[in-house]
């Protein structure tokens, strides 16, 4: 590891160098590049200077008391070096995460894609609720939401909504989110009183650039047709609604919320490319062996991940095995106690790989 690190600040210091040539700063793309590149490295880089300097003070303590002339410091010495140990331990595991391979998606933007399940209408509202909690969760980390396209129902919930999300780090708080989504309450439309369960799905799609996503033109149908909101009410009297049938997956998206065809062939373009590229990512992880995925980062949309129990205020997150009795803080995007949890047993997940 030791030797990594020494690799890795030769690097750093060479592209501090770059980064302050002349002629590599007239050349914006290529500084740009090597800017990403080097904030990259930073904390790794500041990481293992500290720990450098508190292993230098390690080696100073133990000379002392291993100097029977400094009898009078050798206490002060013994005490100061248990300190030093468990602070060099501590920086030393934040090191091994710093060095875990990263996720090539993590810094960017995603589109979640929301689907009511089962339960009818009550899965339908509750969709609309998780699209409510993730816009909160958005706003508390300043990301910006634009919704994509939307299937809505007479009483605002939602059989389909897409939404982009755009800011820092988006898909690498997301991603674990994937997945199926149980809600056991009493609906709005039970007169009984009997708690029902309904269920409805994730998706956490990163955002993809066209050299990631190759689509032929020729693979693509493309309709058109008149706008129109639930319950058959007309939002426009022109074509401005689209289509895109992908042949080769089937994929179908549509995009009726922009009264210009051309923005919502641009909406419908970016949602297919990302289901597209999701649906090769889901392709790739099945091929994986057992042992070796993630069991927080499978992915697997048919997978029961969490739970929110309405008598009882409770959040139970199934993969890790944590609940808590926060239900409607939770609900309004005060998430991240579960998410720091799937990030942190993910990383276990890893360090334990990477120890095999």
């Amino acid at each position: 590891m030791l030797e990594r690190l020494d690799f890795i600040e030769e690097k750093y210091n060479d592209l501090t160098k770059k980064i302050s040539d002349p002629e590599v700063i007239a050349n914006q793309q290529e500084w740009q590049k090597l800017m990403k590149e080097h904030a990259s490295l930073e904390e790794i880089v500041q990481s293992y200077k500290e720990y450098k300097d508190v292993s230098k003070e390690i080696e100073n303590d133990k000379e002392i008391i291993d100097d029977k002339s400094e009898s009078e410091l050798k206490e002060l010495a013994e005490e100061e070096l248990k300190d030093l140990e468990k602070k060099q331990e501590g920086i030393e595991n934040k090191l091994k995460l710093l060095l875990l391979p990263k996720d090539p998606n993590d810094e960017k933007n995603v589109f979640l894609e929301i689907r009511a399940g089962t339960g009818g209408e009550e899965a339908a509202l509750f969709a609309a609720e998780l699209l409510r909690m993730y816009t909160k969760y958005a706003e508390r980390k300043n990301w910006k939401v634009e919704i994509m396209s939307a299937n809505q129902t007479d009483l605002g919930g939602f059989k389909e909504v897409v939404a982009m999300i755009q800011g820092k780090g988006v898909y690498s708080r997301l991603k674990f989110e994937s997945g199926t989504h149980r809600v056991q309450r009493v609906p709005e439309t039970e007169a009984s009183g009997r708690i029902h369960t309904s269920a409805v799905t994730v998706a956490i799609m990163p955002e993809v650039e066209d050299v990631e996503v190759n689509i032929d033109p020729d693979d693509l149908r493309i309709d058109v047709y008149r706008s129109s909101g639930h319950g058959g009410q007309c939002v426009n009297t022109t074509d401005s609604a689209v289509r895109i049938t992908h042949i080769p997956t089937g994929i179908v998206v549509t995009c009726q919320d922009e009264k210009s065809q051309i923005k919502n062939r641009d909406k419908a373009m970016k949602v297919l490319k990302a289901r597209i590229y999701d649906k090769l990512q889901q392709e790739q992880n099945a091929k994986v062996a057992e042992e070796r995925r993630s069991q927080v980062g499978s992915g697997d949309r048919s997978e029961r991940i969490r739970t929110y129990n309405f008598p009882q205020g409770r959040v139970t997150d199934h993969r890790i095995g944590l609940t808590i009795y926060q239900l409607e803080s939770f609900l309004d995007g005060d998430m991240d106690v579960v998410l720091d949890a799937l990030n942190t047993a993910d990383q276990a997940e890893k360090l334990k790989a990477v120890g095999e």
